[in-house]
């Protein structure tokens, strides 16, 4: 039997039927109104325009250049009422009958044509509407050139007509512009879905501004390495905006204090003053800072209080944080602890030198072959104020004839007691040193170290005074820091190949020299790795709080050579009186910004006023002599003025003529600079420069 008869459940009853779904007639209208853009998509939809170096870009209406023959307000205004008002009189003398021209005109008519078409009531309407419309012709285009009517119309009449029309709305694209929202650099490279993924992104406001600069950033990357476009889809595919993170995981700065715009990579410091001695494209325009101004280096030059940290150092170094993010620059930050350099979180690295507690610990070596150490560790061990060149020479021989065979005998670089015997002269150091090449199978090193000692041995040798400086660096607050034996974590600067944010906080009490000796270490040594390094794609910025006793000649050639290396250097003084009287004047052609801030005094005016030269203005010279003009009558009223007044009446001549002035004077800049306010001078990369500008710090 099959084993279907034995299937005891009961055959199943059909379905009951489903009512159907209504649906509708008409499909839906359409929303009354696009949805509102992100705020992303108002940023990168925004107009952007550098007319001048040092503008920030961002909603910037470039301003029309001034004209020298342009009529004041009170002189245009006035000229055209006077003009109207003749025009009414005119006007009104044609309707009262005075009338001559037009009488002429009909009498010539009456001697002409015949005296049938002169009389007739035709040609008597048609030549008097004629003669009105041709005077009134002649009145408008005499009058209304004479008064500068057209001039009233472009400066009353259409800024109000304009703001009477239907302004775009916040977010949409400029006529004539792609839309950066749709990512069309994908696009065009046939990237539909990695680009529809993005835009969505966008939209949605789920991107914000580092996200988007990081992700292009990546883009740009992704064409030009192998197989870089399958992992970049493969990223925005999986992760969307937080596709290509940085190493440290972070999509934004913990806060911001300044206004920045990541699409131009600027940040805004201030505001152009309507000061005459200004450029017009300046004149209450933002002012910025970016990678093309930095590359050319930074100084400003101002006393405590002028705001040399609140209102340029802490921006620039937010404004490098948020592009090391994005994947385009590396920043180190030195200052003191309590310097407000943004939070600790905002950086990736932090070394704060004698605090136990810190993560990391400074290469006192920089990480780098003996020769090179020695040379940074020289500039950085002697003052800049005292020492000359033979002396950092010197200094270089006599640390690279220790460094060298102490390398070569035990594979790492001295600690710094140990570095410390050795420029003293011990005798165990040394010896100690020369069995340690000979078991390293180092006998030539031993030539350099005996040189050492011969030297030692001379007067004035300059071994023991570098041991007194090293010694300010083996006091109780070091121990545990610049270890030499692989248990820290030192930071080298030739790590700056990647994206990293750094930070380096000095000691601030009680170690004021060995602070000093540190800050000349860390320039010098970011000098040396920058100009080294082989992929220079990033911008590379050292950002120094306090430059107190930093700058040497070595120093000051070195800023030089950062421009051709996608670097810069930013820098802050109390007084150009902290660096050596000698090196004022090379430090200030070094660098491309100056910057001098309110409060600063004649002495680094003046070292300003020379280096921004002089400019031709036009000086107004007035001579006023006794008036002796008129009769007697005349005469009479002046004694009487006189005898009231006690005035004597005077007759003035103007003299115009072009002189050659300063365009800042030392007085200047120390008794008319306001407070918040500072004078900077710009140069680009490219070469272009900009003429010092008064800016508001505060604005």
């Amino acid at each position: 039997m099959d084993a279907r008869d034995h299937n005891t459940h009961p055959p199943q009853s059909p379905p009951p039927p489903t009512t159907p779904v209504p649906r509708p007639v008409v499909p839906p209208p359409m929303p009354a109104q696009p949805p509102p853009a992100s705020a992303l998509e108002v940023w990168l939809r925004a107009s952007r325009t550098i007319d001048a170096p040092g503008i920030y870009g961002y909603g910037h209406t470039p301003r029309p250049k001034p004209d020298p023959d342009r009529l004041t307000t009170r002189q245009l205004l006035g000229l055209a009422g006077l003009t109207a008002v003749a025009a009414v009189f005119l006007w009104s003398l044609l309707f009262n009958g005075v009338n001559l021209p037009f009488e002429i005109v009909y009498t010539i008519c009456k001697a002409v044509l015949p005296h049938a078409v002169v009389h007739s009531f035709l040609f008597s309407t048609l030549l008097g509407y004629s003669w009105y419309a041709a005077v009134l012709a002649v009145l408008i285009l005499v009058l209304g050139r004479k008064g500068q009517w057209a001039e009233v119309w472009r400066r009353y009449g259409r800024p109000v007509v304009e703001q009477l029309k239907e302004q775009p709305a916040p977010g949409t694209v400029p006529e004539g512009a792609s839309d950066p929202v749709v990512w069309p650099e994908l696009r065009e490279a046939g990237q539909h879905v990695l680009a529809d993924r993005l835009t969505a992104e966008v939209r949605s406001g789920r991107m914000n501004d580092v996200d988007y600069s990081r992700v292009h950033q990546a883009w740009a990357r992704a064409r030009t390495a192998p197989r870089g476009l399958e992992a970049f889809g493969d990223g925005v595919m999986r992760e969307g905006s937080a596709a290509c993170l940085h190493p440290s995981g972070q999509r934004d700065l913990p806060a911001r204090s300044a206004l920045h715009d990541l699409f131009t990579r600027q940040v805004r410091i201030g505001r152009g003053t309507e000061d005459e001695r200004n450029p017009y494209q300046h004149r209450g325009s933002g002012v910025a800072l970016d990678p093309g101004l930095l590359g050319t280096g930074l100084l400003a030059v101002g006393p405590p209080g002028s705001g040399k940290t609140r209102a340029v150092v802490r921006p620039v170094v937010e404004s490098l944080c948020l592009q090391a993010l994005t994947g385009q620059a590396a920043v180190v930050a030195v200052g003191t602890a309590g310097a407000d350099l943004g939070p600790a979180d905002a950086f990736d690295v932090v070394i704060t030198l004698a605090d136990p507690s810190s993560r990391y610990d400074l290469d006192l070596y920089g990480g780098t072959d003996p020769d090179s150490a020695a040379a940074t560790l020289a500039e950085a061990l002697l003052d800049s104020h005292s020492a000359d060149q033979d002396e950092l020479r010197r200094a270089t021989t006599a640390l690279s004839q220790i460094l060298g065979p102490y390398a070569a005998a035990h594979r790492r670089f001295p600690s710094v007691s140990e570095l410390r015997e050795l420029l003293d002269g011990t005798a165990h150091a040394y010896a100690g040193l020369r069995e340690a090449l000979d078991a390293a199978g180092q006998p030539g090193m031993a030539r350099e170290l005996d040189a050492r000692e011969r030297q030692a041995d001379r007067p004035g040798d300059i071994g023991p005074r570098l041991a007194d400086r090293v010694a300010l660096l083996e006091r109780p607050a070091f121990a545990g820091f610049f270890d030499v034996t692989g248990r820290t974590r030192p930071f080298s600067m030739y790590a700056l190949e990647h994206p990293l944010r750094v930070r380096i906080n000095l000691p601030e009490h009680g170690h004021a020299e060995a602070a000093r000796i540190l800050a000349r270490l860390v320039l010098a040594q970011f000098t040396a790795a920058i100009t080294a390094r082989r992929d220079r794609s990033l911008f590379a910025c050292l950002v120094m709080d306090d430059a107190t006793h930093t700058i040497s000649p070595d120093a000051v050639r070195g800023l030089a050579r950062l421009r051709s290396a996608n670097a810069g250097v930013v820098l802050t003084l109390r007084t150009l009186d902290d660096v050596p009287d000698h090196l004022r004047s090379a430090l200030l052609g070094a660098v491309g910004c100056r910057m001098a801030l309110s409060g600063i005094t004649t002495w680094d005016g003046k070292r300003f006023a020379e280096a921004w030269g002089t400019t031709w203005v036009e000086a107004r010279d007035v001579t006023r002599t006794p008036d002796q003009t008129g009769g007697m009558l005349r005469r009479t009223t002046r004694g009487v003025r006189r005898l009231v007044t006690g005035e004597r009446a005077t007759t003035e001549s103007v003299t115009v003529r072009s002189v050659e002035r300063e365009r800042w004077s030392a007085s200047d800049l120390a008794q008319q600079v306001p407070a918040g306010h500072a004078v900077v001078s710009l140069t680009t990369t490219a070469g272009e420069h900009a003429p010092p500008v008064l800016v508001d710090l505060r604005a």
